[in-house]
């Protein structure tokens, strides 16, 4: 084992680089001792590198966490989430007090068990599932080179690091991250790579033997490997990863629980507290003689100290930004907040109209690349791309052009076959701020995205989810590509906007709904198949924004009314053809978003589902989030089990969601 550095008095000054490092790992052994619960090993083993990073190369400002032209900081091993409160006390950001160390992994403290992003300045991203973070801060390098291509690098030139464990790199999303970065070439991505050879379970040789370095090499990357408890190494290799024309990955060997006398270098102070004797030990080790969570005034003034040395690079960037042209100057300050361009509504409303008038037959997939090609001149920090399915998913208009390695001109993102990796990136990209990311792939590999999609809506992030081939309508490809659970899956999550249009006016519709988010993600889940427009009178309310509106009334008091979003709305318009010709005034309500609907009072909501009348929902996949909608008699035409293989007319009548079932579901509860 490294030995760790020898006492000092307790009034020492000027700080030591040791005297820094033990303050974070005094801090991370504390606080975890204190809430009974957390991981201390990995803030003491990577003390020496974070304080290296933080004191000599970070570009970062506390009191203005939120500078745009900050180096980006990502805990991946968000396990260890007590090294970065540590950093942002000690560096004196406003919102991370002592007490709120001392409150670690409590009710309503912004120190929660792994990094949240919005709970305090500082905290870039959320980090709990292993492997998110250096993905997520893969979209946050890359948003860097393709604002700095827009706008100059006298106001975007920043880095961004990760520090990621053997968990991040075992996890399949990495792999995506770094062949996607490696491609790329994005040379401004350093990940710090604690390489403690320490899971869990114990020694990282009872799961894997993985040479990461000659994987990273393989991938694009530029590696070099360090002594982590080594400050000059580390400084070294932080300089050289700077001037790198790849991205890059440092290598530290650490000794998890660095300090501690008997459980350092083990499984055992991974996940647990010190307990008193251990960290007695450990002060005694570390020279550190001070009591719980006392930081003496040296060392404190020195970290302070390092907290407020940009704050000129802060002034000069404001002063660059402001010396921008008065047009582009604007441009920007409407993007960082987020604002949508302000003729916005009226291109959206203009569009509107005239697909209404046009009446176009267009699979919602087709309908959603036309009024891309409307929104993309008009909004132009959207960034594109697709899953390699850019054919398919129709995510491409004509004014992207693709985004190629080392040429961050376009606004085309080619994700290859990534699904997962897309989805993390874009969160970075949504992150970084200046761009509102949308990517495709079908709504059965939702599967693959999901982690992500639910961390886009635990940060309330403006990313828009592009899902194609959204039930059995697409035929042949069979149940393994049918997704009947998705939908329902999907709207189990909390903040989270399911959107499913019936036709181009209301595909339209949901996209503004969706760029409309400032703080919540969207699926758009369109078809493969044709579908005739719906909406054939134009209405300058935004319906789609609703969730669920009366798209048809009945003819005389209304004794049946059919609910159904998307492609199923069709069929509801033909049965309640079928239910008039029978003399059974029948209503037709579009449900596209059960989360719009649901915000509606209850006026609105009682009033559209019809009162008093007997209700059927048809959409083609299961039935699970319907019956809220339909009352104790309610019926439900849908999927109860997997898809199958064949032309998609014949799967709905093998099925049997069809009008003449819906009719007979319909008169049964009469």
């Amino acid at each position: 084992m490294l030995q760790a550095a020898t006492a000092f008095p307790r009034h020492a000054a000027p700080a030591s680089h040791a005297d820094m490092a033990n303050a974070i790992r005094a801090l991370a052994m504390d606080a975890v001792q204190k809430a009974n619960s957390g991981h201390p090993g990995m803030p003491m083993g990577m003390a020496d590198v974070a304080t290296v990073l933080f004191s000599r190369f970070l570009k970062f400002d506390p009191q203005n966490a939120a500078w745009p032209d900050r180096d980006r900081f990502v805990l991946s091993a968000g396990h260890g989430s007590m090294l970065l409160y540590a950093l942002l006390y000690l560096t004196g950001y406003p919102d991370m007090t002592l007490d709120e160390l001392k409150a670690f992994r409590q009710i309503g403290s912004r120190t929660a068990g792994h990094p949240e992003f919005g709970h305090a300045g500082g905290v870039e991203t959320t980090t709990g599932p292993l492997g998110q973070g250096i993905a997520t801060a893969v979209g946050m390098a890359l948003a860097e080179r393709l604002l700095a291509t827009q706008f100059g690098k006298d106001v975007v030139d920043h880095y961004t690091y990760a520090i990621a464990g053997d968990g991040c790199l075992m996890e399949g999303i990495s792999h995506e991250a770094i062949s996607m970065a490696g491609h790329l070439k994005l040379n401004k991505l350093i990940v710090l790579w604690d390489d403690n050879q320490i899971s869990i379970d114990g020694p990282t040789s009872l799961s894997v033997s993985d040479d990461q370095i000659t994987r990273f090499q393989a991938s694009g990357w530029a590696t070099i490997r360090v002594d982590g408890h080594d400050p000059e190494a580390v400084a070294a290799a932080i300089a050289a990863a700077q001037k790198s024309d790849r991205p890059s990955l440092i290598a530290c060997r650490t000794v998890i629980g660095y300090g501690a006398p008997t459980k350092a270098g083990t499984a055992a102070i991974h996940g647990s507290p010190l307990g008193p004797d251990e960290i007695k030990g450990a002060r005694e080790k570390l020279g550190w003689p001070y009591a719980a969570f006392e930081i003496p005034d040296a060392i404190l003034t020195a970290w302070r100290a390092v907290g407020a040395a940009n704050a000129t690079k802060k002034q000069a960037w404001d002063k660059a930004l402001a010396a921008l042209p008065a047009t582009q100057r604007s441009e920007w300050d409407r993007r960082i907040k987020g604002d949508l361009p302000a003729d916005f509504a009226k291109v959206m409303d203009d569009y509107k109209a005239k697909l209404a008038a046009d009446k176009p037959k267009w699979a919602t997939r087709k309908s959603s690349q036309m009024v891309l090609e409307v929104i993309n001149p008009a909004v132009p920090e959207t960034i594109g791309g697709s899953a390699d399915l850019t054919g398919s998913n129709n995510t491409k208009t004509a004014g992207l052009n693709p985004v190629k390695p080392g040429d961050f001109s376009g606004r085309y993102i080619y994700y290859g076959v990534r699904e997962h990796g897309m989805a993390a990136a874009m969160n970075g990209l949504a992150l970084h701020g200046g761009l509102i990311p949308y990517g495709g792939t079908f709504l059965v590999f939702t599967d693959y995205c999901r982690p992500s999609i639910r961390l886009s809506a635990l940060m309330e992030q403006r990313v828009i989810y592009v899902m194609t081939h959204d039930s059995i309508g697409l035929g042949e490809d069979g149940p393994t590509h049918q997704p009947v659970e998705h939908l329902a899956a999907l709207r189990a999550i909390p903040n989270l906007l399911v959107l499913r249009p019936a036709d181009a006016v209301e595909t339209a519709e949901a996209w503004q709904v969706a760029l409309e988010q400032k703080h919540r993600p969207s699926v758009l889940a369109l078809t493969r198949q044709d579908l005739p427009t719906v909406r054939t009178s134009h209405t300058k309310e935004n319906l789609v924004a609703r969730g669920g509106y009366e798209l048809i009334a009945a003819d005389g008091t209304a004794k049946v009314t059919l609910l159904a979003s998307g492609s199923e709305i069709a069929i509801a318009m033909t049965a309640r053809d079928l239910l008039q010709q029978d003399g059974i005034p029948t209503r037709v309500v579009s449900m596209p978003s059960f989360e719009l609907f649901d915000t509606q009072d209850a006026a609105y909501q009682e009033k559209t589902l019809g009162p008093g009348t007997v209700r059927v929902a048809i959409e083609a996949g299961v039935r699970q989030g319907w019956d809220r909608y339909l009352g104790i008699k309610g019926g439900f035409i849908g999927m109860s089990g997997f898809g199958a293989s064949g032309p998609y007319e014949l799967l709905y009548k093998h099925f049997g969601i069809t009008p003449e079932a819906v009719v007979q579901a319909a008169k049964q509860r009469l």
